[in-house]
């Protein structure tokens, strides 16, 4: 997946605009995310094939995207940009802005699951899981 290398002109200005005009709800789960998983290093609005994601983690091969009202209508181009990302061996997870307004403990209840079944997956392809 392209991060910088290769991207065009102006988009580590984007990504920086992106990141200062960052919704509260992204902005509190990006914080409770460093805070509940402080081994991993979280990337805010960076730059992912075409996109920009919301939140994304290269070693865990993770992106988290919060959705707010914008998103209204539009699930057939965020599926497209799910489809896209995941086709470069990324999970993605969604969360809509009221999940993590009001309940931010299950949406990181949400992604601590997933990255344990991202490792025990990992696992059993290198053919170290339960072999019981």
């Amino acid at each position: 997946m392209r991060l910088y290398e290769n991207q065009p002109s102006g988009t580590v200005d984007r990504a920086r605009q992106l990141r200062r005009d960052a919704p509260e709800p992204e902005r509190r789960l990006l914080r409770a995310i460093r805070e509940a998983f402080p081994q991993l290093k979280w990337r805010h609005q960076a730059p992912a094939g075409p996109f920009y994601a919301d939140i994304l983690c290269f070693s865990e091969r993770l992106v988290i995207e919060v959705d707010g009202d914008t998103h209204a209508g539009e699930e057939s181009r965020d599926a497209t940009r799910t489809a896209i990302i995941a086709r470069e061996g990324f999970g993605v997870l969604r969360f809509a802005n009221a999940d993590v307004m009001q309940n931010l403990e299950g949406v990181i209840a949400r992604i601590s699951l997933s990255l344990r079944e991202r490792e025990e997956a990992l696992r059993v392809r290198k053919g170290e899981g339960d072999k019981t």
